[in-house]
């Protein structure tokens, strides 16, 4: 769904109907601080400081960042440093904190579980992350876009709050190069605090092979899999063998791509199906299969709670009902170079002339690309920023063609768009399941909203 979409009000309203509820964890840093620019409206983030166990840190980032009734709207966010192998210790804090607030929010006024889920590639950013998620006592936790093997050993470790590594992956890396980030709790806790629960993990996985591999070389417990088909909205895994486009441009998949859900079952733990299963003969078909259940995305990103702005919410709901929205499986918009589903809307970065009129600008930086510098130190590209700087840094032409700022545009979605110069803001870029058409099977007879409780039962009851 993107950034926020998935916040922290859906995820609570999922989980207090008794199923799992799960907060998007991507950028979690940059948006708690443009909601505490915006004045904190409902306070409900200064709630989330107020029960956070460190209390000069949480005090730290709200009189850093909180301006009361909110910033001009004409006036620009200010933002926290892009991610590195070596964060300051003030994004460490904000990354712990930001994380913890969204969770305590989500598991508020209900003891159902909550879970968080991670993108592996933003890999400088998942030690403080994580350890933030554990504070605030999350029960899972979900990592696709990568190979995750060495997530569930630093869960274990952060159970007792010990130092955690994880290697992150550094384009042109020699043997000798120091990749690892570190992050010790103990040179951040401000008391000491009783053990913490360990949260199940869930790797998202979208081919038979890579299930295998999580399972037999992750480097501690994997408690299930998230099976993702390439329906699915947000990054797809690109298709096997060598790149092919359909005459309207999209990746092309085939039998290699195809998962074998009998294989899946002799694995022996719990899976569930995503991609194209917000449907009630779909769940019943996966837990036919042997599937635990169902992930769920399109059909929630557009009900009442979902964090995506209303402007797009409405119009997405228009074309649906109307049976004519159209999403695009884009090759090249994604920085990362893996596939991103990206749904067709007017004033959008969807549109050609939209995303030709904005300046390719990269302040955010999550999908940046950490390589060797001919000096042996660490760089970060993006194949989104300003091409003179992209090339200057060792990047290839080619790659950057047709790459958008999804980082910008997906924070503009939920409504906090940056502003350029006093007066261009940011546009969005919407991305969604390839069954977008089908939501308005949740939409009551002559509404034009819905919400998740509707959702989950029209799923167990049609």
């Amino acid at each position: 769904m993107g950034a926020g979409v998935s916040n922290w009000r859906l995820a609570q309203a999922v989980s207090r109907t008794g199923q799992l509820g799960v907060v998007s964890g991507t950028a979690l840093d940059q948006i708690l601080i443009r909601r505490l620019q915006d004045g904190d409206p409902g306070g409900y983030m200064r709630r989330g400081l107020d029960a956070f166990p460190f209390h000069a840190m949480a005090e730290r980032i709200w009189q850093e960042y909180f301006i009361p009734g909110g910033k001009a709207e004409r006036t620009p966010y200010r933002l926290a440093p892009p991610h590195s192998k070596d964060n300051p210790p003030q994004l460490v804090e904000l990354c712990i904190v930001s994380n913890f607030v969204e969770v305590f929010l989500a598991r508020e006024g209900h003891k159902n579980p909550v879970g968080i889920n991670y993108l592996e590639k933003i890999q400088a950013a998942h030690l403080p992350t994580i350890y933030g998620a554990m504070l605030a006592g999350v029960e899972y936790v979900l990592m696709g876009a990568g190979i995750p093997l060495k997530i569930p050993g630093v869960l274990d470790l952060f159970v007792e709050h010990r130092a955690a590594e994880y290697t992150v992956h550094v384009t042109g890396a020699q043997e000798g190069d120091d990749t690892i980030t570190r992050f010790d709790p103990r040179d951040f806790m401000e008391c000491e605090l009783a053990p913490l629960n360990r949260p199940r993990f869930l790797p998202i996985v979208s081919s038979n092979t890579l299930a295998t591999t999580m399972l037999k070389k992750a480097n501690g417990r994997v408690d299930g899999l998230v099976v993702e088909m390439r329906t699915a909205g947000g990054h797809n895994a690109p298709p096997r063998g060598k790149l092919q486009l359909s005459e309207a441009g999209e990746p092309v998949y085939g039998e290699r791509d195809a998962i074998d859900i009998e294989k899946l079952r002799e694995l022996g733990v719990p899976f569930w199906l995503a991609g194209g299963y917000g449907h009630p003969e779909k769940l019943q078909e996966a837990l036919a299969h042997g599937a635990t259940g169902v992930q769920v995305g399109t059909a929630f990103e557009f009900a009442e709670e979902s964090g995506l702005r209303e402007s797009y919410k409405q119009a997405l709901l228009a074309k649906a009902i109307a049976g004519n929205a159209q999403v695009f499986t884009d090759p090249l918009a994604s920085p990362t170079g893996f596939p991103f589903k990206v749904a067709r809307l007017e004033d959008t970065c969807s549109e050609a002339e939209v995303y030709a009129a904005r300046p390719r600008i990269c302040d955010l930086g999550f999908l940046r690309e950490p390589y060797r510098t001919p000096e042996g130190t660490i760089g970060y590209r993006c194949a989104a920023e300003p091409l003179s700087l992209y090339l200057a840094k060792g990047g290839k032409a080619e790659d950057a063609i047709g790459r958008k700022c999804i980082c910008n545009a997906l924070v503009a979605n939920i409504g906090h768009p940056q502003v350029r110069n006093g007066k261009r803001v940011e546009h969005g870029l919407v991305t969604a399941g390839d069954d977008l058409n089908s939501v308005p099977q949740f939409l009551a007879q002559d509404y034009s909203h819905y919400n998740a409780a509707d959702v989950i039962a029209a799923l167990f009851h049609g």
